[in-house]
């Protein structure tokens, strides 16, 4: 299926999901453990009918889902297409099921608490260097490009955190090659910021926030707090 759009998925209005990242995501909270692996049984069933299923955890008092298809289609600018892990039609359409299922279990969605975390590094050389990194991340070169059309490195298990490669800036000293991006949901954005500022740290760059807003701490090393638009805001 083609990847979904950013206004594509605002129009499908998920409440519960929050789109960070590839992939669409939700956290559910239950009371204890036998009524998360009920509702993630369900769950299942759903994929099953659908052919496609989301990733699961779960610990003390949540489950946490991601919708995200693997062979979504990318066409770039000269029309060439390319398979990317991302949004696509069956992700809503399992979401929008999944919320109906969380209803009839009884089980509310938190959509405030999702996050997911990537690391970013900054280099001319990403595809000399990337084989090495995905080697050392997930154990395989093979990763490198896994699900992307950049040298990014990306654990088909999920096991650790993407690391993508940035284009370092030819008329600045480079202090600090690695970085993190914090996704988060828009609702807040704000606070995450103000905590991070009362703790110490310093605003560099908000000149595109929400979307991206550049944070350092007292060291001058920086993260990225990163917001996608909420399919639940869009009017």
């Amino acid at each position: 299926m083609d990847m979904l759009k950013g206004d594509e998925i605002a129009e499908a209005r998920l409440a519960d999901w929050r789109k960070l990242a590839q992939g669409l995501h939700a956290r559910y909270l239950v009371d204890d453990f036998g009524t998360g692996a009920r509702f993630v049984v369900a769950v299942g069933e759903a994929g099953d009918g659908l052919g496609h299923h989301p990733s699961v955890s779960i610990g003390t008092g949540y489950v946490d889902l991601k919708l995200v298809s693997a062979d979504a289609i990318y066409r770039d600018d000269e029309g060439a297409e390319h398979v990317v892990e991302w949004v696509t039609q069956q992700d809503v359409e399992l979401a929008r099921r999944i919320t109906e299922i969380a209803a009839e279990h009884k089980v509310d969605a938190d959509p405030a608490s999702v996050s997911v975390l990537e690391l970013g590094l900054d280099t001319a050389r990403s595809a000399t260097i990337a084989p090495v990194w995905a080697a050392l991340l997930t154990g395989s070169a093979e990763a490198r490009g896994h699900g992307s059309p950049s040298d990014e490195i990306r654990d088909a298990t999920g096991r650790v955190p993407n690391l993508w490669f940035g284009d370092p800036d030819e008329h600045e000293a480079l202090r600090q090659r690695f970085h993190v991006e914090v996704y988060v949901a828009p609702e807040v954005a704000e606070q995450r910021v103000a905590a991070a500022v009362a703790a110490g740290g310093t605003v560099v760059d908000d000149s595109d926030a929400p979307s991206l807003t550049v944070i350092a701490d007292q060291d001058g090393n920086t993260g990225v707090l990163c917001v996608a638009e909420s399919p639940a805001k869009k009017d």
